[in-house]
């Protein structure tokens, strides 16, 4: 057992009023299962994120999907190709805060974190799934993530992950601009 959780529940209900010491105990207990739930959760949520694909893309729009009430994301790579990525059902507190966040940042430069889940019913087809968004603000990337995109791009192979950065010039540094992680992607491609 997590104590930790007890004594933040504690923390939270507060000091235990005299004569009231039963009453207290029940609410430490519902907070302790509560923070408990939010912890199981926050941790699906961070491997989640950590086991995800990133990649840059303008966000063109938000719309919501008729049959599945779910997210649609039109997002466009500085490639130029168009593509879609869906959200959780808008029904669901993450579903929502995901739609509501990406509608904050249509028109901007966005870093996709990206999974795909199995199609109902249908193992041969993935559906590529949000699982975050953060944006870019004008266009500059901090070197820690664009370094991580591009050995994303890599597939994990430091060697041409560093060689295409340096290939491409770019600082060890601050930040770099959306179309200077693009020079950098292309060299990986050659």
């Amino acid at each position: 057992m997590d104590y930790s959780l007890v004594i933040a529940a504690a923390h939270a209900a507060g000091p235990c009023p005299p004569g009231e010491e039963a009453s207290w105990g029940r609410r430490v207990q519902t907070l302790t299962v509560d923070l408990h739930m939010i912890a199981k959760q926050a941790a699906q949520d961070v491997d989640r994120l950590e086991s995800a694909k990133t990649f840059v893309a303008f966000l063109e729009k938000v719309e919501i999907e008729e049959t599945s009430r779910r997210g649609l994301l039109t997002l466009r790579p500085p490639s130029g190709d168009a593509e879609t990525i869906r959200t959780e059902q808008e029904e669901t507190d993450r579903g929502r805060q995901l739609i509501e966040r990406a509608r904050s940042l249509v028109g901007r430069w966005v870093l996709v974190y990206r999974y795909n889940e199995e199609k109902a019913g249908n193992r041969q087809h993935n559906v590529r799934m949000l699982a975050h968004l953060v944006d870019l603000g004008d266009g500059a990337i901090s070197v820690n993530t664009a370094k991580k995109v591009l050995l994303d791009d890599a597939g994990g192979v430091v060697a041409r992950a560093q060689g295409a950065w340096e290939s491409a010039g770019l600082p060890d540094t601050g930040t770099v601009g959306v179309e200077q992680l693009q020079k950098a992607r292309a060299e990986l491609t050659g």
